[in-house]
C-alpha cells in the first residue's frame, strides 16, 4: 500500500505546479506489427451493424464465468474486436471505439482461440490498422495454459476465446510522464468495458480478468514485460445459465 500511495501522491496534478508538456515521440510506433510472413486472417464482417438497445445491453451486462462448449462465429469475434478496439474514424489520427488519453492507444489486443468458426485454435495478435488476426502460435492447449497463468481460473478453459490486453507503455509515457501510467490502466478499462457491452449485445457472456501471473502471461505472449506487458484480460463464450456474475 505504501508504494501505491507514493505513486498516487507523486503523480498528482497541482494548479501551481503542472508538469511541462511533452510531445508524443514519433519513434514510438502507433501499431505493433509482426513478421509479414506470418499467416493472417480477415474475419467475416457484417454488412451492417446488428441492432441492439443500448439501455437493455447495459441492464443485461454481467460478468459470466460459466460457458457451454459452443463455437463462436467468426463474425461475432470480428464485432467484439471492432467494438473494443476498432478504428471508427480513419484519418491522420485514427480514432477507435474506445477512448484513449491523447489518442495514443497504448493497448494491444491478443486473442487465444479455443472455439471460433473458421479460426484454428491458437494465439493471435489483432493487427491494426488493417484489422487482421496474425497467427503467432497454433496450439490446441493454449486455453489450459492461459487458465493456469490466470490463477487457474476455469473460465479461460471453457471460454470460446480469451482476450489478452497488453500495454506498450512508452506510447503514453512519452507524452504524460509518470502520470501516464494512470492513463494506460484507464485505457485498458475502457477497452474491457466495451468488450463486455459488445458481448452482452451479441447475447454472449464475458468476464474481465485482473488476477493473473504477469510474467507467465508475458512469456506466453512472447513479450518482455517491461516495454510491453499484460495489463488486463477477459474470457468470452456462450453463457451457461444462471450467470451469477457481478
Amino acid at each position: 500500500m505504501d508504494l501505491a500511495r507514493s505513486f498516487q501522491d507523486a503523480t498528482k496534478y497541482y494548479r501551481e505546479k503542472l508538469p511541462e508538456a511533452r510531445c508524443a515521440a514519433a519513434c514510438v510506433a502507433p501499431y505493433k506489427r509482426y513478421d509479414e510472413h506470418l499467416p493472417r486472417i480477415a474475419l467475416p464482417r457484417p454488412e451492417s451493424l446488428p441492432k441492439a438497445s443500448f439501455w437493455e445491453t447495459v441492464a443485461h451486462r454481467r460478468s459470466v464465468r460459466r460457458y457451454i462448449p459452443a463455437e463462436l462465429s467468426g463474425m461475432s469475434l470480428c464485432l467484439l474486436l471492432w467494438a473494443s478496439q476498432g478504428i471508427t474514424r480513419p484519418g491522420n489520427v485514427p480514432l477507435r471505439a474506445s477512448p484513449s488519453a491523447g489518442a495514443l492507444f497504448p493497448i494491444e489486443t491478443y486473442v487465444v482461440v479455443n472455439r471460433v468458426a473458421g479460426v484454428a485454435p491458437g494465439l493471435y495478435h489483432w493487427q491494426l490498422p488493417d484489422e487482421r488476426l496474425v497467427l503467432l502460435r497454433a496450439d490446441c492447449d493454449l486455453g489450459e495454459q492461459v487458465a493456469i497463468a490466470c490463477l487457474d481460473q476455469d473460465m479461460c478453459r471453457s471460454a470460446a476465446c480469451s482476450f489478452l490486453w497488453t500495454a506498450v507503455f512508452e506510447r503514453t509515457l512519452r507524452k504524460y510522464g509518470d502520470r501516464g501510467l494512470r492513463y494506460v490502466y484507464l485505457d485498458a478499462g475502457h477497452v474491457g468495458h466495451a468488450l463486455q457491452l459488445a458481448a452482452a449485445a451479441l447475447g454472449l457472456g464475458s468476464c474481465c480478468i485482473g488476477a493473473l501471473f504477469d510474467d507467465e502471461v508475458n512469456r506466453l505472449l512472447g513479450i518482455d514485460g517491461v516495454h510491453e506487458s499484460i495489463v488486463y484480460a477477459a474470457s468470452v463464450g456462450s453463457a451457461r445459465e444462471p450467470s451469477g456474475g457481478l
